[in-house]
C-alpha cells in the first residue's frame, strides 16, 4: 500500500515536468530546423543575396539600354551609324565589316 502510494505520487509529480519538456523540445526543434526556423532563415538570406546581385545586374543593363535609347532618340549620328553597321553589316565601298561582340 505504501509503495503504491509513493509510486502514484512520484508519477503524479513527474507528469507535468515531462509534458513541459516534451512541449519545449517540440517547439525548440521547429525553431531550429522547421520550415521557418533558423536554418531556413540562413538559406533565405543566401537566396536573397543572390537575388539582389541579379537585380543590380538587371538594373545596370537597363540603365545602359536607356542611355543608348536616349542617344538614338536625340539623333546621335555616331551611334545610329554604329547600330546600322552592326545590324546590316554594310559599309562604304572598299570597307570590310567585321562582326564583334556587343558591348
Amino acid at each position: 500500500m505504501r509503495i503504491r502510494r509513493s509510486v502514484t505520487r512520484l508519477f503524479g509529480m513527474s507528469v507535468l515536468p515531462a509534458i513541459s519538456i516534451a512541449v519545449v523540445a517540440y517547439f525548440g526543434y521547429y525553431a531550429m530546423w522547421g520550415e521557418r526556423g533558423l536554418v531556413a532563415l540562413s538559406d533565405v538570406h543566401a537566396r536573397l543575396t543572390v537575388q539582389k546581385a541579379q537585380l543590380a545586374q538587371a538594373e545596370a543593363a537597363r540603365a545602359r539600354l536607356e542611355h543608348r535609347i536616349d542617344l538614338i532618340r536625340s539623333g546621335d549620328p555616331d551611334l545610329i551609324e554604329e547600330y546600322a553597321r552592326s545590324q546590316l553589316m554594310i559599309g562604304a565601298p572598299g570597307q570590310v565589316a567585321v562582326p564583334r561582340a556587343a558591348h
